[in-house]
């Protein structure tokens, strides 16, 4: 073998993985080591700052737990989450379909199911009740009828059930079904602004990028039908002091909702409403979807 310098050792890394069998994972490997290579190079990296990198992502992976995904986190501070999901969206999403948003890492695989109207704010009550009504249709604005809507939010301290006492008790968080006419009415408290976990590596990570860690009001929403993409978005609270400036880049013009009393339409004149019409991509030929984030228990290593 040839000495390698700061330059021939990129080529030879990449040599050595030429012969991966997956094309794909061939094609991602090889990309990712030139970027890495040339990040080195051009930073001039010294090793206590590379031992220093290393001893951040093994905090991060440390940190994990089955109701705490801190490299979801990581990957959404960096704005690595909506690069992705901005990505996914414009190769797949058909021009009409509502936009996404990020999945976070609070999602929790079957939470509880509702009846169209009740409230998903089971043990935590304290705040302002507030109503979600609309429909789900096609891009073309035919309604989906049974399309199951999943929601999460925090309570009205800014905290999800996942950082709760008992994080086993899911509250908060529930799936409703569309009607015949693609129609989804539903109950919960208003959500407030939060800050990200910043007792951990990454919080401790933004604090020394002098940001503010915080996330504007919002509630998440995920729509599943047969046939459809799974839309994966949020709506954010328009008055949040934070809506310009989320620390984890998920807000969009379109998904900025404002509760009000007296809305056309409202299935309770009592209570402030918002109305947002969800609208699915159809899946093309041989997509199966995908969604930038999982459940936090879905990632944990299996035991040996």
């Amino acid at each position: 073998m040839a000495d390698l310098d700061r330059m021939s050792v990129t080529a030879e890394a990449i040599a050595q993985m030429a012969k991966t069998p997956d094309p794909r994972m061939r094609e991602v490997m090889a990309a990712a080591i030139r970027h890495l290579h040339d990040f080195a190079r051009e930073v001039d990296l010294k090793p206590d700052e590379w031992l220093a990198g290393i001893a951040f992502l093994t905090a991060v992976g440390q940190a994990c737990t089955p109701y705490r995904q801190e490299f979801i986190l990581l990957s959404d501070v960096l704005g690595l989450s909506r690069l992705v999901n901005v990505m996914h969206d414009a190769e797949g999403r058909e021009a009409a379909g509502t936009e996404t948003s990020l999945l976070g890492p609070f999602f929790r695989e079957k939470a509880p199911e509702f009846a169209p109207g009740e409230s998903i704010a089971v043990h935590s009550t304290d705040g302002e009740q507030m109503v979600l009504f609309g429909t789900v249709t096609d891009a073309d604005g035919r309604p989906v009828p049974d399309a199951e809507i999943d929601i999460w939010q925090t309570d009205a301290h800014g905290q999800y059930d996942l950082q709760a006492n008992d994080p086993e008790v899911m509250d908060l968080r529930g799936r409703y079904r569309t009607d015949a006419a693609g129609r989804y009415h539903m109950r919960t408290v208003k959500p407030i602004g939060y800050s990200i976990p910043m007792d951990g590596p990454v919080g401790k990570f933004v604090r020394q990028q002098d940001r503010h860690g915080m996330r504007p009001a919002h509630i998440h929403v995920l729509v599943q039908a047969p046939g459809y993409r799974e839309l994966v978005t949020a709506l954010y609270l328009g008055d949040d002091p934070n809506i310009d400036s989320d620390t984890v880049f998920g807000v969009s013009d379109s998904l900025v909702v404002t509760p009000s009393m007296g809305l056309p339409g409202a299935p309770r004149s009592d209570l402030p409403a918002v109305r947002y019409d969800f609208r699915l991509s159809r899946l093309a030929a041989g997509e199966t979807g995908g969604r930038v984030g999982a459940d936090p228990s879905q990632m944990m290593p299996a035991a040996q």
